[in-house]
């Protein structure tokens, strides 16, 4: 299955993190050669994983490492915006500036690569809550609450998959977007025994459930979606 996206060269921000390293499990069985642009190291070391150290908010730095990406790999045919900053109340700035700034930038940068050569293909990791409102009561209890940074990173996401769809969509790149509810990671008890009661599965996705829809929106498979979010 996706045959077609062997030997495919796959910009992947922000893969040194929990979800990024269920992406990059997702790809390995296509042969897909995957590139992670993050500020960390991935903690194993994978043969078909090349890392660069990039901080996607700055521009420069993006533009450095897509003129090393293009003289070492001659093309790219995949950009996946996953990276996020974890949240820190004190560094709100920072959460628009990887999620939203840095995802605008990667797109600009990486998608111009892919336009020029007439064929590519985005995916943003957007969220349910880039389309709802969070509700803060599930939240209750547990020294948390969900930033309105996330919701604004979120919604960005949103807008910036619909206009990237339409604005290239004489080129041959595609854009779209993976909309997730909560993924089973850590959660405290107390936030998992309320959200189950609001979710009819009455449970979190599990970290390998979304594998198989990020590899279709990314292959030939979804040639015809462009400017979607999938609310998965």
């Amino acid at each position: 299955m996706y045959r077609d996206l062997k030997n495919k060269n796959v910009i992947l921000t922000g893969g040194s993190g929990f979800l990024g390293s269920q992406i990059i499990k997702a790809f390995r069985a296509t042969k897909s050669n995957i590139i992670i642009l993050d500020i960390k190291k991935p903690k194993k070391k994978l043969n078909f994983v090349k890392f660069y150290k990039c901080n996607i908010s700055i521009e420069n730095e993006v533009k450095k490492v897509a003129k090393e990406i293009l003289r070492k790999y001659k093309k790219v045919d995949i950009l996946i915006n996953n990276a996020a900053s974890d949240y820190n109340p004190n560094k709100k700035q920072k959460d628009l500036s990887v999620g939203l700034d840095g995802a605008f930038i990667c797109t600009k940068i990486f998608g111009s690569i892919m336009a020029n050569k007439k064929k590519g293909a985005i995916l943003n990791i957007s969220s349910d809550l880039g389309i709802i409102a969070p509700n803060q009561e599930l939240y209750k209890d547990t020294g948390f609450i969900k930033p309105v940074t996330y919701s604004v990173v979120k919604h960005g996401i949103n807008g910036l998959t619909k206009y990237t769809a339409s604005y290239w969509a004489n080129k041959n790149v595609r854009c779209n977007a993976i909309a997730p509810g909560g993924i089973l990671h850590n959660q405290n008890k107390k936030f998992l025994d309320k959200i189950k009661k609001v979710i009819p599965m009455k449970r979190l996705a599990r970290k390998n459930e979304y594998n198989d829809l990020i590899l279709f929106l990314c292959s030939d498979s979804s040639s015809y979606m462009t400017g979607s979010i999938v609310i998965a």
